[in-house]
């Protein structure tokens, strides 16, 4: 509106005696609808809380930070992203969770989230029927790399090397149940290596380990393993998508190289407590769905190696079952050795 208050044209026709008022009539009509629609939304009184429940930096508190400012000023009221880590994800999950549902908190988040049942003998909320699904927002990619002085350059003879020297190989992680555990989990159950892990309390420690040499194994977020590996002091051996990943796409999967159905993708998404009405669903749906059309908002995701992925609150209700079935089958024991074991 201040763009078109500024244009000369209007400025002209404001100036006209007689339309003076019809123009003034006119901009507060537009206004009052506009602010109605936000009102009926409930959420022309406050700010918007987005809590995230990991640390500043991380993957869910960039999507956060990238979608605060449109949906601002998409809806005219402030969205604050707050982050509340620890205990994996339950302090900041659980403070969404007991929030009331009326369009004022989000929570953005990680999907490994909802193995926190399988790690925790205490998690003082249910991390699928305390949340309403809003939609998804974006898959990630890992990647298999080990440390440049490994003798190895490729998955089979990563697989070899390991079992010929059991027990010898570390891999790394930021901690039980994130996706570097999980991934590696899966990658010994389904070929049959076993590999000591090193949690750390956060990705920089294990991260710069990797790199180092006193461990030797880990995944990394695909976009983070291309820019070490550039570096020589890692190898990038395979990526955990089904599909390709842009813009690695020179990067096998690791299903290609021969882990048959090996699929992990880290996806994110936003939430709300819950119990939020449908509508108010569907409108924050909608706006999510607009703004992932968006040139500048795919490129600002991207930069975070996170391909844009839209869908209805029923997908990302569907998706997060699914996810939540494939980690209770591995935890569980029931997933077995693939064709590469």
């Amino acid at each position: 509106m201040s763009d078109i208050l500024c244009s000369k044209e209007v400025q002209n026709v404001a100036a006209v005696p007689g339309r003076r008022a019809f123009m003034g009539w006119a901009l507060a009509t537009v206004g009052m609808v506009a602010f109605g629609e936000t009102q009926a939304q409930g959420l022309a009184d406050r700010p918007v809380r987005i809590f995230v429940p990991q640390t500043p930096g991380t993957t869910p508190d960039s999507v956060a930070r990238i979608l605060a400012p449109h949906l601002s000023r998409e809806l005219g009221v402030p969205f604050v992203v707050e982050n509340r880590a620890g205990a994996s994800g339950i302090i900041g999950m659980e403070a969404a969770a007991k929030s009331p549902p009326d369009g004022h908190t989000l929570l953005s988040n990680v999907s490994t989230t909802l193995t926190l049942p399988y790690f925790y003998d205490k998690v003082p909320f249910d991390v699928l029927g305390d949340f309403t699904p809003i939609g998804l927002v974006g898959s990630g990619n890992f990647a298999l790399v080990v440390n440049q002085a490994l003798p190895v350059s490729s998955l089979d003879q990563l697989l070899a090397y390991a079992k010929a020297h059991p027990g010898q190989l570390r891999y790394a992680s930021p901690g039980l149940g994130t996706h570097h555990h999980l991934c590696m989990e899966l990658l010994m159950a389904r070929t049959g290596i076993q590999l000591e892990h090193i949690p750390y309390k956060g990705s920089a420690g294990a991260t710069t380990d990797v790199l180092s040499g006193q461990v030797q194994v880990m995944f990394l977020p695909i976009q983070v393993a291309m820019n070490h590996a550039a570096s020589g002091r890692i190898r990038v051996l395979g990526g955990t998508r089904l599909q390709r990943h842009p813009p690695y796409l020179d990067l096998p999967t690791l299903d290609e190289l021969g882990v048959t159905g090996y699929d992990v993708d880290p996806w994110y998404a936003l939430w709300g407590p819950k119990g939020m009405a449908e509508p108010l669903v569907r409108r924050y749906n909608s706006l999510l769905q607009a703004l992932l059309a968006r040139d500048d908002v795919k490129n600002d995701l991207a930069a975070v190696g996170l391909a844009t992925r839209p869908g209805a609150p029923e997908e990302l209700a569907k998706v997060a079952r699914a996810e939540q079935q494939l980690w209770a089958g591995l935890l569980k024991g029931k997933i077995g050795p693939s064709k590469a074991g």
